[in-house]
């Protein structure tokens, strides 16, 4: 049981570690220009990304060409984090 309430905490710095990649992306698609293919950073960014983004792409459809399904992955992310983090002091663990 130790090792349970070892790696929530990890687990739970994980997916805040993912939001910022995640935020990065988002960002960065402000700028239509970039290309993502060439360079290898956003190339990897956005390997990492896309899929977890292709998730809710298809539930909140674009309001005037913004693409709003992000705040939902956002909303996903911080869900779960929580309930790591609650787990974990449910456990006799601690949090961040």
């Amino acid at each position: 049981m130790e090792i349970v309430t070892q790696l929530l905490p990890v687990l739970a710095r994980t997916l805040e570690i993912y939001s910022l990649i995640l935020l990065v992306r988002v960002l960065l698609s402000w700028f239509p220009n970039l290309d993502w293919s060439s360079n290898p950073v956003l190339a990897t960014v956005s390997s990492i990304t896309d899929p977890y983004l292709n998730a809710f792409r298809g539930l909140i459809p674009p309001l005037g060409g913004l693409d709003l399904s992000a705040i939902l992955a956002f909303l996903a992310l911080q869900l779960m984090q929580n309930l790591l983090l609650g787990a974990g002091a449910a456990l006799g663990g601690y949090g961040l």
